[in-house]
Order: C-alpha cells, then sequence, then structure tokens
C-alpha cells in the first residue's frame, strides 16, 4: 500500500486566536476509573500520570526503570517495573483499563538517537506493537500514542526558517533517522487498530517538550536540559554541538500534559502536531539559558549530532480540532528548567560529584538491553 498526501500549503498562515478565545477544559473525574500509562517513570509520562491521579483515576504505571525525581506514589497508585517489549506484561498492565497512554519509548536526545538507531528501533517496534496489542485485548476505550515531530521529511526541514510544519509534510516519507521512521509506523499501525477495532486513537506528535523533572546529563538529556546544564557550570565558554545556526521549536511539559488530555477526551482521530510554534535558533537558545545568570560567554561551536536544519510546529490544525494550543513562551519555560536544574546541580555538589557538567556525550551503542530480552532476570 502506497501512504502519499500532498501539502495542502506552503506559505505559513497567521492565526488569530488568543488565549482568551482558547476553549475551556475540565478533564473529566476519574471515579476511580483504571487507566494505564506506558512509560510513565518517564519525563512527559510521569507528569500526564501525576495530573490523571490528581482527578481521581487509579493509575497504573509500567516502566523498565523508576522516576529519579518522584516518588511512585506522587503519580501513580501501582507501579510495575517490568519490560513492555513482552505482550505478557503490556496485558497485564493493561487489564481492566479504560485508557491506556503509551508514553513507552527507548529514547533520548540526538546524542542517543543518532548513535542508537538499531536497538532502539527493535526496542520502539515492539512495545509500540505491544501496548497497541494490550489494550485491544484489555478492551480499552481510548489509546493514546505518543509520536514525534522526527516522522516528518527530511526534505521539509533543510531550511533554518522553517515555516512550520504541517501534518500531511509527514508524507510521502523520509524521516531523518529510524527514531521517527518507527513512530511513523507505529501512528499507521494505531490509525489501522482504530479503524478495525472498537479503540478511540488519539496521536499527538511532540515537538520537543521539556521541563523540570526530565534527565539533565547522562547523554539521553535533550538539548534544553543540556543547554541549561551546561550554562549553569561553564565558565570560560559555551559548547555547542554544530554551527548554533539550525533552529527548533520547544513546548513546554505543562503545556504537553494539557495538550495530550484535551486530545485524549476530544473526538479528533487524526495525527496532530503538539508544539510551539516559537521558533528559535540555537544560538539564541544557548544565549537565553546563559542569560538567567546575566553570563556572557563566547560559544565555542564544536563537531556533534546536529539534526535537521530547521524545524518548527504549525498550529492549524490542532487550533481547528482542539481550538487550543501551547502558551508558554520559551524564555519563561526555560527559566523554570534552569532553576530546577540548577537545584539538582548544588544537591549533585553537595554529595560530592565533582563530574564536568559543562560538555556533551554521545550514548555509544550497546545491545545489553537487546540481550536481556529472553532472561529471567533483565539487566535493562
Amino acid at each position: 500500500i502506497l501512504f502519499q498526501l500532498q501539502r495542502t500549503t506552503t506559505t505559513p498562515t497567521t492565526y488569530t486566536l488568543t488565549m482568551a478565545d482558547h476553549k475551556a477544559f475540565t478533564l473529566p473525574p476519574g471515579d476511580g476509573a483504571k487507566v494505564c500509562v506506558g512509560g510513565g517513570a518517564g519525563f512527559i509520562g510521569s507528569h500526564i500520570a501525576k495530573r490523571l491521579k490528581e482527578n481521581g483515576y487509579k493509575v497504573t504505571v509500567v516502566d523498565w526503570k523508576e522516576n529519579e525525581f518522584m516518588k511512585p506514589d506522587e503519580f501513580c497508585d501501582e507501579f510495575i517495573l517490568a519490560d513492555l517489549r513482552k505482550l505478557e506484561v503490556a496485558v497485564k498492565a493493561c487489564k481492566d483499563c479504560l485508557q491506556v497512554y503509551n508514553l513507552a519509548a527507548d529514547m533520548g536526545g540526538m546524542g542517543f538517537i543518532c548513535s542508537n538507531e538499531s536497538v532502539l528501533s527493535f526496542n520502539n517496534t515492539s512495545i509500540s506493537m505491544n501496548m497497541l496489542e494490550a489494550a485491544r485485548r484489555s478492551k480499552c476505550r481510548d489509546f493514546f500514542y505518543a509520536s514525534s515531530a522526527c516522522v516528518y521529511n527530511e526534505a521539509k526541514q533543510e531550511d533554518p526558517n522553517n515555516p512550520g510544519l504541517i501534518e500531511s509534510d509527514a508524507w510521502p516519507a523520509r524521516p531523518q533517522d529510524m527514531y521517527g521512521l518507527e513512530k511513523l509506523y507505529s501512528e499507521e499501525m494505531a490509525l489501522a487498530y482504530g479503524r478495525d477495532f472498537p479503540l478511540n486513537v488519539r496521536i499527538a506528535r511532540f515537538h520537543n517538550i521539556y521541563g523540570p523533572r526530565g534527565t539533565w546529563k547522562g547523554g539521553r538529556e535533550k538539548a534544553p536540559a543540556a543547554f541549561c546544564r551546561k550554562a549553569i557550570t561553564s565558565k570560560k565558554e559555551f559548547e555547542m554541538w554544530g554551527d548554533g545556526k539550525q533552529t527548533r521549536s520547544f513546548t513546554f511539559i505543562d503545556d504537553c500534559v494539557e495538550g495530550v488530555l484535551r486530545l485524549t477526551f476530544s473526538d479528533c482521530d487524526v495525527p496532530i502536531n503538539l508544539g510551539s510554534t516559537e521558533m528559535v535558533s540555537m544560538n539564541e537558545f544557548g544565549r537565553m539559558a546563559l542569560s538567567y545568570d546575566s553570563k556572557d560567554l563566547p560559544i565555542k561551536h564544536i563537531d556533534g549530532p546536529m539534526g535537521v536544519r530547521g524545524r518548527n510546529s504549525n498550529s492549524k490544525l490542532i487550533l481547528e480540532k482542539l481550538e487550543w494550543e501551547p502558551t508558554v513562551k520559551i524564555i519563561d519555560g526555560l527559566r523554570k528548567t534552569y532553576m530546577w536544574i540548577k537545584g539538582e546541580i548544588e544537591r549533585e555538589r553537595k554529595d560530592g560529584n565533582a563530574a564536568d557538567f559543562s560538555t556533551s556525550e554521545i550514548v555509544v551503542q550497546v545491545d545489553d538491553s537487546l540481550m536481556a530480552l529472553g532472561n529471567d532476570e533483565s539487566t535493562v
């Protein structure tokens, strides 16, 4: 089957909907209804799970790791530490659930994605298939799938002055890497399940979600956390991969959670962008991070993975479908992230960690997680 959608416009559109015009939304009370959040110990998943629990849902989280920054009872009622690459694990977690949110993925920033394509392809394909089939077997009503702006055709992202990617720009398919290709295939698989079975499928393409309580060191962190960490600890220069002219939009975690819940409880049955349309270059982004402590350091551009040259979200469809779009400005969201990471670094120093946090690293691919599958004890 050949999938191909044609782009409907080649020029950016001006939207006049303001915050005051945004459609009001109140998350329906859970009243003890059971929901499952796959990957709920991760950054985005834990924030979504926390919001659901606070609203009276009985939240089961299943993940192969524990949350570094929150106790389980802060964001869930039941925590299952297990491997979602095993169908039986997903089926157990989804049993009797009204809704399933799949945020589970083996992922990280460019320092991980670019050097771990084989492992993440295998792992994420397995997880995506299992969560979807488990939701079907459990007769869940709603299934949310966390996709990514990485699904978009690389040819549409060669200009730093990107006018904003519309949803049909994903086809014909040519993502930059295997992470994006797996996300795109999993979107199609979820949509097929929604057509073939009584399952309400909702899909959001995340655009660079960031905020407090997310990974900020170790190689899997994304640009916002890495930039904050470097800005806080750098004394002579600010290290940056590439020439800094590549552009991105960034979406604060509170906007992401709000968008996911609005979408899940809507009648929008097509993939939509969930991202801010405020685009900055990496040079601008770095200067922004340095500004919070009034630092004026030179930027040292070094070789490293940069991703596409220009990526920005487009809110036309989300405004049409949900009458809402993300509202948090980068300068405000990044400040909250910066201050949180600053506190984390201070705690690390008090604990005697003298590591150099002013540089980033590329995560070398290993097959530990692949070899763990099929063994009684996982080493993931």
